[in-house]
């Protein structure tokens, strides 16, 4: 296993195993609104202090974009943090989130962990050496086309200018698909394609660090991952898409009618 992977995995069960001991203390936990429905609380700041502090002791030099801190320092190596993804789940108790960590150098997503404390499952994957669920490797569906797929999403909520352009998508999918569902962490949500539970997944708006370790994670199970015109912009625009070859396509394809001119730049 590569030394910057074990390092990554070291550091989100640190951060998990702190944020599992936290779900007895939710309603003592001191929470702030960043926007509208966007929380944040002391755990996701402690969670990630205590990444960061790992991530720098082995690799002092090594930049960090992080949710709740921002960007610090500069170097062709940066880590991509989200210390809790799926906070709304977490202060309602609703067992569904993870920590996500991603290495990119130079811009290319070079390793990647998502791990779930609740059930102690932990996704990851270094550039082309495959994709893990607990040392096993992991492989995306073969399913075809949407028809009688299990597809993944999440509401627009940070972007509500693009509801109605969103539940066009979503009547189109859904009038094809066995289900949808909206579990409330993209990070999960990607790495269950990564793993097969969900043969794909869509979404607008989301930030870098919800979508950088599940983009490798999927990339190395075989699925691929774009922006809603099938480019490689994703980190970029916040629009993600992603499922295995045939079925990849299939959903662009019926994205396409939906599209403003927004979600096409």
């Amino acid at each position: 296993m590569q030394p910057m992977l074990n390092i990554a995995i070291r550091a989100a069960r640190a951060a998990g195993d702190y944020i599992s001991r936290q779900v007895n203390n939710i309603p003592n936990l001191q929470v702030e609104t960043k926007s509208t429905n966007d929380f944040v609380s002391q755990v996701d700041r402690q969670a990630e202090a205590r990444i960061i502090e790992i991530l720098l002791k082995a690799y002092p030099d090594h930049s960090i974009l992080a949710e709740e801190s921002g960007t610090q320092g500069e170097s062709e190596y940066q880590w991509i943090i989200d210390p809790l993804d799926g906070t709304t789940n977490f202060l309602h108790g609703f067992p569904h989130f993870a920590v996500s960590i991603a290495l990119t150098r130079k811009g290319r997503l070079e390793q990647a962990v998502i791990y779930d404390p609740m059930k102690q499952e932990l996704f990851a994957a270094s550039r082309g050496e495959g994709a893990t669920l607990n040392n096993r490797r992991i492989r995306v569906t073969s399913q075809k086309t949407t028809q009688s797929a299990l597809l993944g999403t999440g509401f627009p909520f940070r972007a509500k200018q693009h509801f109605p352009a969103y539940l066009g998508m979503f009547n189109d999918f859904f009038q094809s698909a066995a289900d949808v569902r909206r579990a409330g962490s993209a990070a999960l949500d990607l790495a269950y394609v990564a793993a097969g539970r969900l043969d794909g997944f869509w979404e607008i708006g989301l930030a870098p660090w919800d979508m950088a370790a599940g983009a490798l994670i999927i990339r190395e199970a075989g699925g691929l991952v774009g922006d809603f015109a099938g480019n490689d912009t994703y980190l970029q625009t916040g629009n993600i898409v992603t499922a295995n070859p045939k079925l990849f396509a299939d959903m662009l394809r019926r994205l396409q009618p939906h599209l403003t001119r927004d979600l096409q730049d």
